[in-house]
């Protein structure tokens, strides 16, 4: 899966290690889909050029043909994947989740909540069906305040993750892993780190092992 690792940070390329065996390709191709979608936010300058590059998307998944889209990598590469597209729906809400960042900021909280739904719990329900889309929300929102530059956006997104605890720890170790890394920090009123940490390497490793 060369193209996932190309694409996707330290924390992503972990949690994937962490996926069992069978699932290890579909979870690679997914963060990868996921960085894309956040690649066109991040690099967009005019929102109506952002929503037209994430409708492309859209159309790409609609495509019962199969024709939108043919030659780019990943979206071959997503086709290819067998059920991967099952989760169809849940990868279209993930574009709704985006589109809600490529709104003025600061945002207020029941766009936080449209954004966490839409890529946190359409992201986990895609990875695992047994995930607990509150515990997707949760981790988008985590994922958010660490990264995202407006500092007013970035609190309040730790303040609406917190009404998303306590969250069910279900589905596979890596979605597990994902959620306890963004509540042991949340439960604190803390952001989620803007890069892979030795610290954060410590305490994944050692939820990985013991847990907890």
């Amino acid at each position: 899966m060369g193209l996932a690792k190309e694409t996707l940070g330290p924390l992503n390329q972990l949690l994937i290690a962490y996926s069992g065996s069978a699932q290890r390709t579909a979870h690679a191709l997914l963060w990868a889909y996921d960085a894309r979608l956040a690649d066109i936010v991040r690099t967009t300058r005019e929102p109506m050029v952002g929503r037209m590059r994430l409708a492309w998307w859209d159309e790409v998944l609609r495509d019962e043909s199969g024709v939108k889209g043919r030659g780019d990598p990943l979206v071959d590469a997503l086709r290819e994947q067998p059920g991967i597209m099952a989760a169809r729906d849940d990868m279209l809400a993930m574009i709704d989740g985006w589109e809600v960042l490529l709104d003025p900021l600061p945002l207020d909280e029941d766009a936080l909540r449209s954004y966490a739904s839409g890529r946190g719990g359409g992201l986990f329900r895609a990875l695992e069906a047994g995930a607990d889309p509150h515990a997707g929300a949760l981790w988008a929102l985590w994922d958010l305040s660490g990264h995202i530059g407006d500092e007013t956006t970035a609190q309040r997104a730790v303040e609406v993750a917190r009404s998303y605890l306590p969250v069910r720890m279900r589905g596979g170790k890596a979605v597990r892993l994902a959620t306890a890394l963004a509540r042991h920090d949340i439960a604190r009123g803390e952001r989620g780190p803007r890069e892979m940490t030795p610290r954060l390497y410590a305490r994944l490793l050692r939820m990985a092992v013991l847990g907890r």
